[in-house]
């Protein structure tokens, strides 16, 4: 059984959320405050966090950026904070999905799904991804960059998956929205840019010359194709 950790200082929204995740088929742990949030994610093992931004004490920006540094581990966010910014903010520390509430319990659940389904490759058939130097172990989720580990969340790795499969070809926003998410979700495209911003950190020498993750300016985004030898 997947495990799935609720963090929010509302018990109702708390006791919502675990009813609809447990009736789904879920474990669920919860913490009402992000001390609690982080001891629970250094002593269990945990396969998606659903993380509320205005936590007391330790906030959800702190949580999200700890967990984050110390694994790969699905994020959620869950939270009142609906502005723009407050949502890039989220992706750009590593969030995997963003939902605002007041909001829907099934749809919470079914983003839950959608993010579990993208960091749960291993029953798949077995793909490599090879484009000069870039590399992808689809079952794995794992990539290098002329033989160094870059560690990229499900959904960072999702997106690259998807252009580095076809490098050359341009994809738009929406393109790679569809592919990350699978389900039509009102989602903003902004949000790609987001985690490219992250992709590129992490994956390029020179994140501000990219070489690999390239954009196509009023387009999207490609992944270059490899130089010929």
């Amino acid at each position: 059984m997947q495990t799935i950790l609720v963090v929010d200082d509302e018990p109702k929204i708390v006791q919502l959320a675990r009813d609809y995740l447990e009736h789904a088929g879920f474990g669920v742990l919860t913490a009402g405050d992000g001390a609690s949030a982080l001891q629970a994610a250094r002593v269990r093992q945990l396969d998606l966090v659903v993380l509320d931004l205005g936590l007391p004490g330790v906030d959800g920006l702190e949580v999200m950026r700890t967990i984050r540094a110390a694994g790969s581990t699905p994020i959620v966010v869950l939270t009142a904070r609906d502005t723009e910014l407050d949502k890039l903010l989220g992706l750009e520390l590593g969030a995997d999905d963003y939902v605002t509430k007041p909001f829907s319990p099934r749809e919470l659940v079914a983003r839950v799904r959608a993010v579990l389904r993208r960091s749960e490759r291993s029953a798949e058939p077995r793909e490599r991804i090879e484009v000069g130097d870039l590399v992808l172990d689809v079952p794995r989720l794992r990539t290098s960059v002329a033989g160094r580990p870059v560690d990229l969340t499900a959904t960072e790795f999702a997106l690259l998956a998807t252009m580095a499969r076809e490098p050359g070809r341009v994809f738009t926003r929406s393109q790679l929205l569809d592919a990350v998410h699978g389900v039509a979700f009102e989602a903003y495209e902004r949000a790609i840019d987001a985690h490219v911003k992250n992709i590129r950190r992490k994956l390029e020498p020179e994140p501000a010359r990219p070489r690999y993750l390239l954009t196509v300016y009023g387009v999207g985004y490609r992944v270059a194709e490899a130089e010929s030898s």
